[in-house]
């Protein structure tokens, strides 16, 4: 008898689960397990890997311990920090689905099993195109929220650089980690209990807003739609891919406007906003979401399981 069962033919993306465990009872088990890894295990694991860094390098560990968590003041280190609290969501919501749900982790990529990279650099290239346009538009809306740029380029400092290594290095992870935890573990644990492909979208939208903590309307309406894009993505391409493309060029273009012409702190911290940030959040969700669902029925991309087959490799002539 194997560990693992393989969903059936023709189970789209959010219904992943049903080809193995699951029931609203196995859902809310994974989930409880996948927050316990992701606040208990990743944090110590990851902090204990900081506290040994710091106590090689000489450092106070207590003190920079303590700095890692000081919302009022983020450095590289803190920044690292948090990018890899919330990349490890990618073996955290691997391991739940092996372990709860008796499938391969691979179903939570794609419903082939698997990343597919050719779609994953497409999917790049349609972000930028998108970002390009989205600021076209905002060039166009009355600006009043000052707080994060300042209108004028910062210098560029040792700090500068260690800043931007990290968000080279692990804002992708940390992007992919929060896609693989809301829009890959989330949408297919709501998606195998209920039938209705809203909810499989919505509530992990909702949860993934509120995730952010405390933030106004216009920031949580900001994070809300781009969950519900991620989530209508997810279940119209088939995987992660589309949204992890929009999620690391989102945040790119983020830390990348807090380094040079703004403020780390205040970026991270975002719980004012405007409502002129909302055309801009709608202009920049359907146009991607336009353009990826267009060019995936171009591409045939897959939108549904279909059984792995193993089969001996055709010889070479």
């Amino acid at each position: 008898m194997t560990w693992t069962r393989e969903p059936g033919d023709g189970l789209a993306y959010q219904q992943v689960h049903r080809g193995g465990r699951h029931g609203i009872g196995w859902a809310l088990f994974g989930v409880v397990c996948l927050l316990a890894l992701l606040l208990v295990v990743a944090q110590f694991v990851i902090g204990l890997g900081f506290m040994l860094g710091y106590a090689i390098a000489g450092k106070d560990v207590g003190a920079s311990l303590d700095a890692l968590t000081d919302d009022s003041n983020v450095t590289p280190a803190s920044l690292a920090f948090l990018n890899l609290g919330l990349a490890a969501a990618i073996p955290a919501a691997m391991l739940v689905t092996f372990v709860v749900h008796r499938l391969r982790p691979a179903w939570l990529a794609s419903v082939r099993p698997r990343i597919r990279w050719r779609w994953l650099l497409v999917c790049l290239g349609l972000a930028l195109v998108t970002l390009v346009v989205t600021l076209i538009v905002s060039a166009f809306l009355p600006q009043q929220d000052g707080a994060q740029l300042s209108g004028k380029a910062n210098p560029f400092t040792h700090t500068s650089l260690e800043f931007l290594l990290v968000i080279l290095f692990l804002t992708p992870l940390q992007a992919a980690g929060e896609e693989y935890a809301f829009r890959g573990y989330l949408t297919q644990a709501f998606g195998g209990v209920f039938r209705a492909r809203w909810v499989a979208v919505v509530v992990p939208a909702v949860l993934f807003a509120l995730a952010h903590g405390t933030q106004s309307v216009p920031v949580f309406f900001d994070r809300f739609a781009f969950g519900v894009v991620a989530g209508i993505l997810v279940i119209a391409t088939g995987g992660l891919e589309a949204g992890i493309a929009m999620h690391v060029l989102n945040n790119f273009l983020a830390f990348g406007a807090a380094l040079f012409v703004g403020n780390m702190t205040t970026t991270l911290n975002a719980d004012g906003g405007n409502w002129w940030d909302i055309p801009v959040t709608l202009v920049q969700s359907l146009v991607y979401l336009g353009l990826a669902v267009w060019v995936a029925r171009r591409r045939g991309v897959a939108t549904t399981t279909r059984r792995v087959v193993l089969a001996a490799p055709e010889p070479r002539v």
